[in-house]
């Protein structure tokens, strides 16, 4: 397992998603919680990205029954 640092550009480009909708993901608890590097900036475990991805995909894939 990886643990690189990546930054908030990096996963928004991996995801797709915007920043907001990412910080509101990750209030509700749906997204890996970022890591404080230092007083004003944050970071991502590369290895924790990664396997959210791998399960929206694998949760996509599965049959309709399967996702509720």
């Amino acid at each position: 397992m990886s643990n690189k640092l990546i930054r908030i550009d990096e996963v928004l480009s991996r995801t797709g998603y915007s920043k907001s909708w990412t910080y509101k993901l990750i209030d509700k608890g749906e997204f890996p919680k970022p890591v404080k590097i230092g007083p004003r900036s944050i970071a991502f475990i590369e290895s924790e990205i990664n396997e959210w991805i791998e399960q929206r995909i694998n949760k996509s894939r599965c049959p309709i029954e399967d996702n509720i």
